[in-house]
């Protein structure tokens, strides 16, 4: 029997998937014909730093809380990638009307999809707490860091890529680590303009109110916490988001799919980022989290990026473990409290919580510090508890800008087809129905033996601080 060649396999050269509960597929490019000389996304994602992710979970404490949460920045970091591709090839149209000296289309496309795969390869153990809490001692952040692998340890392999999924870069183009570390992290305003405005453009789906990052994690979280949510549909999202010569913008027709997204995530946030459970294991870690990083990597982690690569949540485990039988009483001392933790050992228990929007404080009254709330609450209790230990927790999130006419890095101009007017005030509606600011107000003490009076004396507190309609759970 005669065989014959298929006239259309070549093109699945270069080219491999994998499957991804959210996205259902994500497809990559792979060396062809042995690789030669050029890297492609399977390379970066093989790298040590891009793996390192898989020992960084996405959600700090609230895998201790949903227990099916056990996902990795790498599983976000595929997806981003991917949401990042996807919004590429859709608005490049638009971007090229508005900037005649972009790249090519697959240029962009590519350069998109690496700062989505990249854009999180500086975190360290337990993400975003290891920035407040370690990172921000030497003026760092995980986007810092970020750019510093970027451009030190990954350049060399991101400036051989040739290449996105739809095809080659124009003859002249090679990839720049660069501009996708500008993507990871916008400059302050007074260093943008040296930057070409098609790649300004372009940071604002890394910066804005939705981006390629946000609409990844809100799904995945969602679903790997079982968290019930309200659909977010990227499709229409996607679909309706083009470029003006103001700037990033989405048709009229989108404005459903916003509200949707941006109630989903305030729900997220409210159930899952600020789970009283949660946050009670961050308070025990805030005791113990610093000083515990400070001795296993004393110096300034942008200088060292390569022990840097080995800071992450199953290295810092091993650590501590191996403190416990150690002579050293303060090692010790904190590897006892490391144990409780991952035993989930909860310290911390709620004795009263309120939810205060910014709405319900007055014009010119700002939240004070756990601090200050504490010295309040305590002048409020009885004599004989006021040396009782309890610690007041703010969590505060911004589902969208307070004012979107100000902030223009969370700006989304709406497009009116009617009147065929680009402008932001149409925001002002939109947002009139999500609360501009949350904040989840608790106390939290050892044990519950003192609820009722700990809840009367922050009622009190927060009643002179001119909060209203609390929420007592």
């Amino acid at each position: 029997m005669k065989k014959t060649a298929a006239s259309n396999h070549n093109i699945y050269q270069g080219m491999a998937l994998l499957a991804d509960p959210i996205h259902q597929y994500v497809s990559f490019t792979v060396p062809e014909n042995g690789g030669g000389d050029e890297k492609t996304e399977k390379d970066l994602i093989d790298s040590a730093w891009v793996q390192r992710l898989r020992r960084i979970y996405q959600l700090q404490s609230a895998r201790w809380v949903y227990p099916a949460a056990e996902h990795s920045r790498f599983q976000h970091s595929l997806g981003t990638m991917h949401v990042a591709g996807e919004f590429a090839k859709h608005i490049y149209s638009s971007l090229h009307d508005v900037c005649k000296d972009v790249p090519s289309a697959n240029y962009v496309e590519e350069l998109l999809r690496l700062a989505g795969l990249l854009h999180d390869v500086g975190h360290g153990p337990y993400g975003h707490f290891f920035d407040q809490h370690f990172l921000s001692y030497w003026a760092l952040t995980h986007e810092i860091m970020g750019q510093q692998i970027i451009v030190k340890k990954l350049g060399a392999d991101i400036s051989r890529v040739r290449r996105s999924p739809s095809g080659a870069f124009a003859r002249s183009e090679a990839m720049d680590p660069r501009q996708i570390a500008y993507l990871i992290l916008m400059p302050a305003a007074s260093e943008e303009n040296s930057q070409p405005r098609w790649l300004q453009l372009l940071g604002q789906l890394f910066s804005g109110i939705y981006t390629v990052d946000n609409l990844d994690y809100v799904q995945r979280d969602a679903y790997m916490t079982g968290f019930s949510l309200d659909m977010v549909d990227i499709p229409r999202l996607r679909y309706y988001t083009f470029f003006t010569k103001e700037g990033l913008t989405l048709h009229q027709s989108g404005i459903s799919a916003l509200g949707r997204f941006l109630n989903a995530r305030l729900n997220l946030y409210s159930n899952v980022y600020f789970h009283r459970t949660t946050r009670a294991l961050d308070l025990h870690l805030q005791e113990i989290f610093h000083e515990t990083i400070k001795l296993i990597f004393p110096d300034n982690p942008a200088r060292n990026l390569d022990a840097y690569l080995n800071c992450d949540e199953w290295s810092l485990f091993n650590e501590v473990q191996s403190w416990l039988t150690l002579k050293d009483a303060k090692k010790r001392k904190l590897a006892n409290e490391w144990k409780k933790i991952y035993a989930r050992e909860v310290k911390w228990k709620m004795s009263f919580s309120a939810e205060i929007s910014i709405d319900q404080i007055h014009r010119g009254t700002g939240f004070v510090s756990a601090k200050d709330y504490e010295e309040k609450i305590r002048e409020r209790l009885p004599a004989k508890l006021r040396d009782i230990p309890f610690k007041v927790d703010l969590a505060t999130q911004d589902p969208r800008p307070l004012n979107p006419m100000a902030e223009s890095g969370k700006r989304i101009n709406i497009f009116n087809p009617t009147t065929g007017i680009t402008s932001p005030e149409p925001l002002l509606d939109i947002y009139r129905f999500i609360p501009a600011r949350v904040m989840h107000f608790r106390v939290f003490a050892l044990n519950h033996e003192c609820d009722e009076d700990l809840s009367a004396a922050a009622e009190k507190a927060l009643s002179n601080t001119e909060a209203s309609i609390l929420t007592n759970v």
